[in-house]
């Protein structure tokens, strides 16, 4: 009972600080910002979406800190990019079977991971003076 009850606790821990940073949370901290843009902006911001044309205050606000960020130098210029991970946890699940000396156990396991290196990123958010030029997503495998 001891080890379910720690980890519940630790599993509740571990889901609050993956929340720390919600779309809601960055609007209120950035009010008077928010309620200065279009309707059309504050909904997909509120939504947690981003558009051509935003500034990289309204993505930020939109989708939170990027999890990485570089530049991209072609013939055009130099633009930024944004580069954000899927966060959706990813879960496992595994059995064991022994035996040996006249007895037998069984075992079984249960993880799930919400981070970590992955290869792709979930989507690029490329600014070019200031605001979102282009929007690149990986498709789903």
């Amino acid at each position: 009972m001891k080890k379910l009850l720690t980890f519940c606790a630790g599993l509740t821990l571990l889901l609050a600080a993956g929340c720390s940073s919600t779309t809601s949370s960055r609007i209120d901290k950035n009010r008077a910002a928010f309620d200065s843009w279009p309707m059309a902006v504050q909904e997909k911001v509120q939504a947690g979406k981003v558009d051509l044309g935003f500034t990289q205050e309204q993505a930020r606000m939109a989708l939170g800190n990027p999890d990485r960020t570089y530049t991209r130098t072609t013939n055009d210029g130099t633009s930024e990019v944004w580069a954000y991970q899927d966060r959706s946890p990813r879960f496992g699940f595994g059995l064991g079977v022994g035996s040996g000396g006249g007895s037998s156990s069984y075992g079984g396991g249960v993880a799930m991971s919400t981070g970590g290196n992955r290869d792709d990123d979930a989507l690029r958010v490329v600014f070019e003076g200031g605001r979102v030029s282009a929007l690149e997503s990986a498709k789903k495998r």
